[in-house]
């Protein structure tokens, strides 16, 4: 069996904001506490991380996760990879480098940004090794393994890296998806998609387009993830329709 956990679903800025600003997020209602979005793919043995969110610590913590094989980013922004340094202590506990994989877009930032990690220096030994990031790719540990499909998405002035695997899709920062690349979503069990506000955003798909999305694709389920403050779970919950489901922090799918 591979499950997948939602580690985070929260905007860049979380919920609530470090302001305590909840926005039209129920306080009392704890699956409006959102760390930021990060993600982790197990089976067997293999353990993949998909973003190292500024939140890695706790949510790993959270989740009682044991071990990281891998690591996926998805794209260079701080609330993706500046918890990049959080993942030490499994450099120590394998003794070897981390793979992670990413665009040469992502690896040149994440390089620059953090070359401590890459290059070692000021006392740190180097804890990662940078792989640039294949249309298809398989990872593996002992009799598990995963096959991936990855392609570019736009993510306003950049792009993002979406993730195919086990007939599920993870497509967490995006305001527009190519035309062909419409097709390879076809016939999924599940889409992990973005969904950031209400209203317009340049950035990121908003409530009425990510749901035209889930339309468009037909998959079996679609979850919503990058929830912005003004997203409240339980208005999700009685607006949308029954097959997208809002996502939260330590939710577990099956896939």
């Amino acid at each position: 069996m591979t499950k997948l956990i939602i580690l985070g679903c929260g905007s860049s800025v979380g919920s609530p904001w470090i302001t305590n600003n909840w926005g039209k997020c129920d306080r009392k209602n704890k699956f409006n506490i959102r760390t930021r979005c990060s993600a982790f793919i197990q089976k067997g043995d293999l353990s993949i991380l998909i973003d190292s969110s500024p939140d890695i610590k706790k949510q790993i913590l959270d989740n009682k996760i044991k071990n990281i094989d891998y690591v996926l980013y998805t794209h260079e922004h701080s609330d993706q990879t500046s918890g990049i340094f959080e993942l030490r202590p499994f450099f120590w506990k394998n003794k070897k480098k981390i793979d992670i994989y990413a665009s040469s877009k992502t690896l040149r930032v994440l390089k620059k940004k953090y070359d401590y990690c890459f290059f070692g220096g000021q006392g740190y030994a180097p804890i990662i090794k940078g792989n640039l990031i294949s249309k298809k790719f398989t990872l593996s540990k002992n009799k598990n393994k995963i096959l991936f499909t990855s392609f570019e998405v736009e993510h306003g002035k950049t792009t993002s890296t979406a993730y195919l695997f086990n007939k599920t899709a993870y497509i967490s920062d995006c305001n527009q998806i190519g035309r062909e690349d419409y097709k390879k979503l076809k016939g999924l069990n599940l889409l992990i998609l973005d969904c950031l506000k209400i209203n317009f955003h340049p950035s990121h798909f908003n409530l009425e387009q990510a749901i035209l999305i889930s339309e468009l694709v037909r998959a079996k389920k679609t979850i919503l993830t990058n929830l912005h403050t003004d997203l409240d779970y339980n208005f999700l919950k009685k607006n949308l329709p029954k097959n997208i489901i809002p996502a939260y922090d330590k939710m577990i799918l099956k896939i």
